[in-house]
């Protein structure tokens, strides 16, 4: 495929722009290969600058769970576009989208919206310090919770990818708050309480882990968090930016039996627009000023495009049948891709949740961040490649999760599995 407008851009990027990049994962380095710049997506396709056109299983990372330019999505944003884009005062569609959420998640009895899911950790841990008067959080090995100082310390996906999960122009001091644990682990959790009895403020966790690849939760693993924070005097946080409405209409904390205080949310519930937000008990939420002292704002928290884009996805997704589909989406993907292991005799394994996949190269088992790292990145990146060479548009890393939308027909399923065995051998014979 040719990628000569991919590539002019991707120089002219670089002379502007940290990278030639704003977002790391983008910059595709994981995988050997220059980025492809995106011109266009409809339904399950991207097209390139080349006019290539691509399968696409990255899916905004997340948002794009209704396919890409979802007419009635379209509609709505382009409807509230002429009546502006933000005014910096509330709306009625704050109000409409904090309701739907909360009538469907039952921890979320109040909800504040905010511009992404960084902004969510950030407000999330600072009610958790702000309620229990401590400073110190635990969280898990290879668990991506947002940019902020606090939370960028062994942290998943783009980091692990890049090799740099401790960043640099992260304090210290700040740093050795927070403690990390091995997911899936109860016993390294119950360690990070014993040495430091009384000084936790919370646990933050993601219920599907997706960023170091698509971990699922261990036997009653979630529940134990939520009984070990609280007899502690903790919370615990679920970080549903990626799994929110992504494995149910609602939040998957519930498929666990955990029982969080407060939960983060984001990507699906803003249909592909900038959005955040954090929900939890009224007494949590109501420290936030101005019913209380714990400081946060936004310019664009509760932007009307982002809000009208997610009450209108929302609004498709509470369709009855529609996670049945997504569930026999992913559960055709990854009978294919075992097969497709099987048969090429490439030792591997699949992770699924719902319309949440990794496949994992190089190894036969991964339940948590040591396990993933042991996978075969080399062998991945030909795989991506030669995936990309067939029109399978991948992300760009061994440790981020396909995204399967509503919109991928039988045979885009069909034609991926059939690709994927034809990587497979090929990317043995590189």
């Amino acid at each position: 495929m040719n990628s000569d407008h991919s590539n002019a851009l991707f120089q002219r990027a670089t002379r502007c722009t940290p990278g030639g990049v704003n977002s790391p994962v983008r910059a595709w380095k994981a995988v050997g290969a220059a980025p492809r710049f995106i011109a266009s997506a409809y339904q399950a396709y991207v097209q390139d600058e080349d006019g290539n056109r691509y399968i696409d299983y990255v899916g905004a990372f997340g948002p794009a769970i209704l396919g890409h330019a979802e007419p009635r999505v379209v509609s709505a944003v382009a409807d509230q576009a002429r009546s502006g884009f933000s005014y910096g005062a509330p709306t009625r569609l704050e109000v409409e989208l904090a309701e739907l959420i909360c009538a469907v998640v039952p921890i979320a009895q109040k909800l504040r919206l905010q511009a992404s899911g960084t902004e969510a950790g950030m407000t999330a841990l600072r009610i958790a310090r702000a309620a229990t008067g401590r400073r110190m959080i635990v969280k898990f090995d290879g668990c991506y919770h947002g940019h902020s100082d606090s939370l960028l310390v062994r942290a998943g996906s783009g980091a692990m990818t890049l090799g740099v999960p401790d960043s640099p122009g992260v304090p210290p001091e700040l740093a050795q708050l927070t403690l990390v644990a091995t997911y899936n682990d109860y016993a390294s959790v119950e360690r990070c309480f014993d040495q430091h009895p009384g000084e936790i403020a919370a646990i933050i966790v993601e219920p599907v882990a997706a960023n170091m690849g698509v971990v699922k939760p261990r036997g009653n693993f979630l529940q134990q968090l939520s009984a070990l924070a609280h007899r502690n005097g903790a919370l615990l946080i679920c970080d549903e930016v990626i799994t929110g409405f992504r494995l149910r209409f609602g939040a998957a904390y519930e498929l666990y039996g955990a029982e969080p205080d407060l939960i983060m949310l984001g990507k699906i519930i803003g249909g592909g627009n900038p959005i955040g937000a954090v929900a939890g008990r009224a007494e949590l939420m109501d420290l936030l000023a101005p019913a209380g002292a714990v400081y946060q704002a936004g310019t664009l928290s509760g932007s009307p495009l982002s809000v009208r884009a997610g009450l209108e996805t929302l609004k498709i997704l509470a369709a009855d049948g529609t996670y049945e589909r997504l569930e026999a989406a992913g559960a055709y993907l990854e009978s294919g891709f075992l097969s497709a292991l099987t048969a090429s005799g490439v030792v591997g394994c699949v992770n699924r949740v719902g319309s949440l996949l990794t496949l994992f190269l190089g190894v036969g088992e991964v339940g948590n961040a040591v396990q993933a790292q042991r996978a075969d990145r080399e062998r991945f990146a030909r795989f991506f490649r030669a995936m990309l060479k067939r029109g399978i548009f991948l992300p760009p890393s061994q440790f981020e999760a396909l995204f399967i939308s509503l919109a991928h027909r039988r045979e885009d399923l069909q034609r991926t599995v059939e690709a994927a065995m034809e990587s497979l051998l090929e990317s043995g014979s590189i």
